[in-house]
């Protein structure tokens, strides 16, 4: 009789990678990244485990939005006060503030569970070419082949 393996938190082999983002589609990016996160590009996936690698995005600022995105997709977002319905487009976040742009979207990508926000916290993004995790010796990953 066959048995199917099951991951367990100690056996995870965990690996940094350095996905550049310039003139990459956001969406097409952040599900390459979300999968990466979550370890659906190993052959122990488990859903129940964090079988996911780290991912460090470079270039956010250089992210492409497609077609009329920058100027059409709006952001929401509450402020939990009467009337405090906030929203921006696409193309402002993207000019402001573009970790948070990538972040956003990666992370709706990830399960809304306790699990999702662990695997969320293996992401790290940022605006320019230089990060601060080269202590880690990240591979650089070419997501081109992956999407």
């Amino acid at each position: 009789m066959r048995t199917t393996y099951m991951a367990k938190p100690g056996d995870v082999d965990r690996k940094w990678y350095v996905v550049d983002a310039t003139d990459v589609p956001l969406g097409r990016l952040s599900s390459a990244v979300a999968n990466i996160l979550r370890g659906k590009n190993k052959p122990t996936f488990t859903p129940n485990v964090d079988t996911g690698d780290n991912v460090i995005v470079i270039n956010a600022s250089q992210v492409a939005l497609t077609g009329k995105k920058a100027s059409r997709k709006i952001y929401y977002h509450h402020t939990n006060h009467a009337g405090g319905l906030k929203q921006r487009t696409a193309g402002d976040f993207r000019a402001n503030d573009p970790e948070k742009l990538i972040e956003t979207s990666v992370k709706g990508m990830l399960p809304h569970t306790s699990l999702g926000h662990k695997i969320g916290l293996k992401l790290h993004v940022y605006a320019g070419d230089q990060h601060d995790n080269a202590a880690q010796k990240p591979e650089v990953l070419d997501i081109t082949n992956l999407i």
